[in-house]
This record gives structure tokens, C-alpha cells and sequence, in this order.
């Protein structure tokens, strides 16, 4: 049974793009270089740090935006969850620039910590692109103003944002000893 709003119906295929283009792009533009390909570019060190607190700021607007809710706080609500998704999409572009302009670092972590950091790293990455289609279909579900079905599917996408968002920070905090430029 297909019960879908226009709004829904006309964001079905934008969401479909967008979560299996957003991570193929990143995959694609990780691997590329743009001094291979005869940009004179530098590196951009001063990006990890920034886009670890945009994470961070991220982390805190969802929690926060959850309270307001709570507390019948619609409009605050409202806002909040879309400085989230503009935090996340500068987070994105920043972490496309820095790839595309910096050598990988390598974890230099030894014993326990190296299988800690590990973990973290793959479920976050795991887990930040199963939460693209989520964040996009509970957006989509509040701009239909279906709001049963927006908080089922929020029960949901909130958990899983919030530990990309915090484990976006602690994988920075645990790689950034080992940054050399």
C-alpha cells in the first residue's frame, strides 16, 4: 500500500540519488588527487580539526533538537535539525577538500587501541552512509507534515546520526597525533 504525500512521491527519487550518489562521490574523490592531476594545490592541514568540531557542533544541534521537541518546541526544533544537515554538508565539502588536497595519514596506535580505532573508523563510515537515505526520508516525512510517520523513522535516524556525528569526533581525536605536513 503506497500511502505517500506528493512531497513524499516527488523526493522519493531525489533521496535514491543522492544516497547512492553522496558515498560513491566520496569514495571516487578520496582516491583523487588534484596535484596528480596537475593542479598546484597545498594541502589543507587546518581542515581536520574544523571539520571534527563541525561534527561535534553537529552531535550537539541533534541532541538539543531532540529536546526541543520534547518540549513542543516546533520552530526551535525545526531549525536546529536544519543546521544539523547544513553542518553535515560542510563537514562533507570540507572533508572532499582536504582528501583531494592531502596525503592519508596512517593510524600509528599500537595493540588494543589500533582494534579500537578500527571499529570506530568502519562502523562510522558504515553507519554514515546508512544514515544519509534516513536523515533525507525523516526530513522529507516533516515537509509532508507526516508526523506519526516522521517521528517512527526519527526513533531511528537520531541514534544513528548522533554516533556518526560523535565518532567523527573520537576518530579524529585518536588519528590527529599521528598528522605529519
Amino acid at each position: 500500500m503506497n500511502d505517500q504525500t506528493p512531497i513524499e512521491k516527488k523526493y522519493n527519487k531525489w533521496i535514491i540519488l543522492l544516497s547512492v550518489v553522496i558515498p560513491v562521490a566520496v569514495a571516487v574523490l578520496f582516491m583523487v588527487k588534484l596535484k596528480d592531476l596537475g593542479f598546484d594545490v597545498s594541502p589543507l592541514p587546518f581542515l581536520p580539526p574544523i571539520y571534527a568540531t563541525i561534527n561535534g557542533i553537529t552531535a550537539v544541534l541533534l541532541v538539543i533538537a531532540v529536546n526541543a521537541i520534547k518540549n513542543g518546541k516546533v520552530q526551535l526544533h525545526q531549525l536546529l535539525m536544519k543546521c544539523a544537515i547544513g553542518c553535515s554538508l560542510l563537514f562533507l565539502v570540507m572533508y572532499i577538500a582536504y582528501h583531494m588536497t592531502t596525503p592519508s595519514t596512517k593510524f600509528g596506535g599500537e595493540g588494543a587501541v589500533k582494534y579500537v580505532y578500527y571499529f570506530i573508523l568502519i562502523t562510522h563510515i558504515l553507519l554514515s552512509i546508512a544514515t544519509i537515505p534516513f536523515v533525507l526520508v525523516t526530513y522529507v516525512r516533516a515537509l509532508a507534515e507526516r508526523f506519526d510517520r516522521h517521528r517512527k523513522i526519527a526513533r531511528i535516524t537520531f541514534p544513528l546520526w548522533l554516533y556518526v556525528a560523535v565518532t567523527g569526533v573520537i576518530v579524529y581525536l585518536m588519528i590527529s597525533p599521528y598528522y605529519s605536513f
